[in-house]
């Protein structure tokens, strides 16, 4: 349930590497990363089940529709298996709903046309938007053809909450994926979070999670 992430800007070849070797001996589920490591990292985790993501229009979602096709289309071609993006939600807060839906499913189709088979998960970024927004964020993930709703990029001026979580859970029904990212670095974080609804979970602790719930 784990997504093991390294997004920090002065990240390193080598701790990608280092970070790689991590996720597919802890059985994580992802390793996130930023488009311009996406290729190192499928090249670090190739034989394994780990599946590499790439963040898309990261972190403000704020790219044009047709740039977020062609960085999906890239960290595609680089090797990611899932798709982390942005969700437009400066023009959600501006009433644009037509135009974040459009985004969404602009890269929703380039990506499902590529394989079926690749997840793409929605960042709706819920420390900007009030519980009424995060409702329609989450609806028009779902519309736009979407899998998973995320909390957060852990970049914005807050983090994954557990009433978020459970906003998320309740607006997108039982069969949709939640991801809850940002903040999250011990065990009892994580196992709230689930509680909440969320199967799947952001972090840069998940080594340090899972040594506790083996200790």
């Amino acid at each position: 349930m784990i997504d093991h992430t390294r997004l920090q800007p002065n990240v390193t070849s080598d701790e990608i590497k280092r970070a790689c070797g991590e996720a597919v001996q802890y059985g994580f589920a992802a390793m996130v990363v930023n488009p311009a490591h996406v290729a190192l990292a499928a090249n670090e985790v190739q034989g394994s089940p780990l599946k590499v993501c790439s963040v898309i229009s990261f972190p403000f979602g704020l790219s044009a529709t047709s740039t977020k096709v062609h960085e999906a289309k890239n960290a595609l071609t680089d090797g990611a298996r899932e798709i982390d993006m942005v969700m437009n939600f400066s023009a959600l807060r501006s009433g644009s709903a037509d135009l974040t839906l459009s985004d969404i499913r602009e890269v929703v189709r380039c990506v499902k046309d590529f394989s079926k088979n690749v997840v793409v998960k929605v960042i709706v970024e819920n420390c900007y938007l009030t519980d009424d927004e995060k409702i329609h964020a989450c609806k028009l993930a779902v519309e736009g053809g979407a899998d998973f709703v995320k909390t957060s990029t852990g970049f914005g001026s807050g983090g994954a909450k557990v009433e978020d979580v459970k906003l998320m859970r309740s607006t997108v029904g039982p069969e949709f994926g939640v991801k809850a990212a940002g903040g999250i670095k011990t065990l009892e974080q994580a196992l709230a979070m689930i509680e909440a609804g969320a199967n799947r979970i952001g972090t840069s602790s998940g080594i340090a999670i899972l040594q506790s719930l083996r200790s």
